[in-house]
């Protein structure tokens, strides 16, 4: 059993727009794990409608 490991989780979140209304998109989040039990988000990021990948921290959707 590693202590340390790292995995990538895909699942699906909705968001809303103000241009385009509500929207599903696949999340990624990348944790670190210690032991199996999550402790550290190193990375999250989302697939756009037109399919480019997007920081979730550059979008505030809520304005």
């Amino acid at each position: 059993m590693k202590i340390i490991q790292i995995q990538r989780k895909t699942k699906y979140q909705k968001y809303y727009s103000s241009a385009m209304g509500t929207l599903n998109s696949r999340v990624t989040y990348i944790k670190k794990y210690f032991l199996g039990i999550p402790f550290k988000t190193i990375h999250k990021y989302r697939e756009t409608y037109y399919g480019e990948m997007k920081m979730c921290d550059d979008c505030n959707l809520f304005i």
